[in-house]
């Protein structure tokens, strides 16, 4: 099923993160009250908005209730990011997103709602893209130009199995390299039997995260 995502604000992140949701095949709706930057992101989008993202009425006419996801995507601008965190929580979108500048703006956010807090210095557009995008990633890191870091739940097909079973290197290309046993990561044992609130860590090529990103 095709993800859909409004990005609010058109920095360099939110332009990012557009184009990154728009190539993996997400429906991007792309918002910002400069003209010249919707016109220059519309070719990364599905659909694109002029509008006042500091305007309660404005946003609330976005019809943010019809996506997956929102991200809000004006870390200079406060008061656009609180409103438009709580216009997307008031309509019940259920996962909000919003990028933060500083420890402050980070508890703001969180405390009116927002699901994740990014801080672009730790999340760039493409990472948080990988992210958003799956439904089987918890984290995503990228260690150079082919090579993937990722954290994630088993996929319900493994739960049940164990390593030697699964023969995931063989199968999917990847290598599980450890588990959250609790708070702490261990060496996952090939007898481990996988458990569906297990969270994995695993090294992959970038072409190869496909094959587990369902």
């Amino acid at each position: 099923m095709t993800k859909s995502i409004a990005v609010l604000g058109l920095g360099k992140y939110g332009c990012s993160l557009a184009q990154s949701m728009y190539e993996m095949g997400a429906d991007v709706l792309i918002v910002d009250c400069d003209e010249e930057k919707v016109k220059d992101a519309s070719e990364y989008s599905t659909s694109a908005i002029i509008a006042d993202l500091s305007n309660e009425d404005e946003v609330a006419k976005l019809g943010l209730k019809n996506m997956d996801i929102v991200a809000v995507a004006m870390s200079g601008n406060l008061s656009a990011s609180i409103m438009s965190v709580a216009v997307a929580k008031e309509q019940g979108v259920p996962l909000v997103v919003a990028k933060s500048s500083s420890d402050r703006m980070t508890a703001i956010l969180k405390k009116i709602g927002a699901n994740k807090v990014i801080i672009p210095e730790e999340y760039g557009g493409q990472q948080s893209a990988r992210i958003l995008a799956s439904n089987t990633f918890l984290d995503y890191f990228q260690v150079d130009q082919t090579l993937s870091l990722v954290e994630m739940n088993p996929l319900p097909k493994w739960v049940g199995k164990d390593l030697r079973e699964l023969n995931i290197r063989k199968n999917y290309g990847v290598n599980v390299i450890a588990i959250k046993d609790e708070e702490h990561w261990k060496i996952i044992e090939p007898d481990r039997v996988m458990k569906e609130d297990d969270e994995l860590l695993i090294v992959a090529e970038k072409v190869d995260l496909h094959k587990i990103n369902k």
